[in-house]
């Protein structure tokens, strides 16, 4: 079994499987040449409805883990062919979002609404299980002829001849290793990449909820004194919650009986779904900004968490790191075009420089708006409300903030935008990264 690989991607979860996916459908590298490393994998199948390939059954309940999805991160899946794997009944389209400070009323004045109508568009996004997501780009890697390798990295060196990975199933060498590995990525930290960290001070509530009203295909999010409160509509008429607040008054709600969360849950709410009740279990997330300070080292290059952990009060994380996929996919087949070694020096810097800046611009303004926004009553919260009232009652700026959201809009990676590329239609790689 070969063990040299012209690229290694770390981390099975939903940014690395679809960077190996995509690397192998318009990286101009033949697909056999490069090696998926699923930590997950190894670590077996979860007990909620996965199978053995990280899929996640028909009738399973939603997953605790979703994201919105974005019209760039959507083409993006669709060319790396993932998109296609997904199961599509248990995906939920979404058409409209309000977002409101707790000094406002949900349908006041106040509220800033996006509509995928006021946009011409079909919809706002998905939101698409995180499971699923990792599975489906999975599918589409393997179909392609990868290496699917199911094994928890151990130690990682690299010099000007190679990077050299040892896992717990044996030991492999790459011309360019792909840090996928989230927030605590194990390449970032066994080569000693520096990062930047903050802490909120604030945990995420993760949960799924029933609601007595119906989601209404609409993202709901009220900023409250204590952190962001998101409603996201499920395939099944349930929604998944992220309740952010202080550590404290976090750990006081996942220590209430169900009844009782639930209770505060809807006052928290505004009551604008009605009653709520538990589905299933709560989960509970420490919040932290990190920033590589660097996205590349010799022959490495970080994607997705393991270059940018961000708050998640605007759902950008997975985007985000979709749209690293995308551009380092694009730099690779322009550069192995022109034959060049892809661990190369020169096409790392040049992946860092179309991503770093726009990765670090990121995190810092999904921290600005939690300041900002999260005030509870008084002048500070007033001035958020106001804040939010005018931007939405100002088309030109509302649209703006939606086209960029959607990826409609500003500068985004060729494979991620509307029609560069296909899964059945692929074109050349010079093409996909100009």
């Amino acid at each position: 079994m070969d063990t040299d690989f012209d690229v290694v991607v770390v981390g099975g979860g939903p940014n690395g499987a679809t960077a190996a996916a995509l690397l192998a459908r318009h990286g101009g590298i033949a697909p056999a040449r490069i090696a998926l490393v699923a930590p997950e994998l190894a670590i077996g199948a979860a007990a909620s409805g996965a199978t053995a390939s990280g899929a996640i059954s028909a009738d399973a309940p939603p997953d605790l883990r979703v994201a919105a999805i974005s019209r760039a991160s959507e083409q993006l899946l669709r060319n790396a062919g993932a998109w296609q794997q997904l199961p599509q009944g248990r995906l939920c389209a979404y058409e409209r979002m309000r977002i409101w400070h707790e000094s406002a009323p949900a349908d006041g004045p106040g509220t800033l609404a996006f509509s995928a109508a006021e946009l011409a568009e079909p919809n706002l996004g998905y939101i698409v299980e995180n499971r699923a997501l990792a599975a489906a780009a999975l599918a589409s890697f393997s179909e392609q002829g990868g290496r699917v390798i199911a094994a928890r990295l151990h130690s990682l060196a690299s010099d000007a001849a190679a990077a050299r990975l040892g896992t717990d199933q044996g030991a492999y060498t790459a011309r360019l290793v792909v840090g996928a590995d989230g927030a605590r990525s194990q390449v970032r930290e066994l080569l000693a990449l520096p990062v930047r960290e903050h802490d909120y001070g604030q945990a995420a509530i993760v949960a799924n909820i029933a609601t007595a009203k119906p989601h209404q295909h609409t993202a709901w999010q009220r900023f409250l004194g204590s952190g962001p409160l998101a409603f996201l509509p499920l395939f099944d008429g349930s929604s998944s919650i992220v309740w952010s607040a202080g550590n404290t008054l976090a750990e006081e709600l996942m220590a209430l009986p169900p009844v009782e969360f639930a209770l505060r849950l809807e006052a928290a709410s505004d009551g604008v779904l009605g009653a709520t009740r538990l589905i299933g279990e709560r989960a509970l997330v420490p919040l932290r900004r990190a920033t590589a300070v660097t996205l590349v080292g010799l022959r490495v290059a970080l994607v997705g968490d393991a270059a940018h952990v961000i708050h998640p009060l605007a759902g950008q994380g997975v985007n985000l790191g979709f749209m690293d996929a995308a551009a380092l996919c694009g730099v690779l087949a322009r550069g192995v075009a022109e034959r060049e070694d892809p661990g190369a020096a020169r096409l790392l810097t040049r992946y860092e420089q179309e991503r770093l800046t726009h990765d670090t611009l990121m995190s810092w303004t999904m921290s600005a708006f939690n300041e900002v926004f999260a005030r509870g009553p008084g002048p500070a919260g007033w001035m958020a409300a106001r804040l939010l009232g005018l931007a939405g009652a100002n088309a030109t700026v509302r649209r703006a903030f939606a086209r960029r959201a959607l990826g409609l809009a500003g500068e985004v990676p060729a494979l991620a935008q509307r029609g560069p590329a296909s899964a059945t239609h692929p074109v050349d790689p010079r093409e996909a990264a100009c």
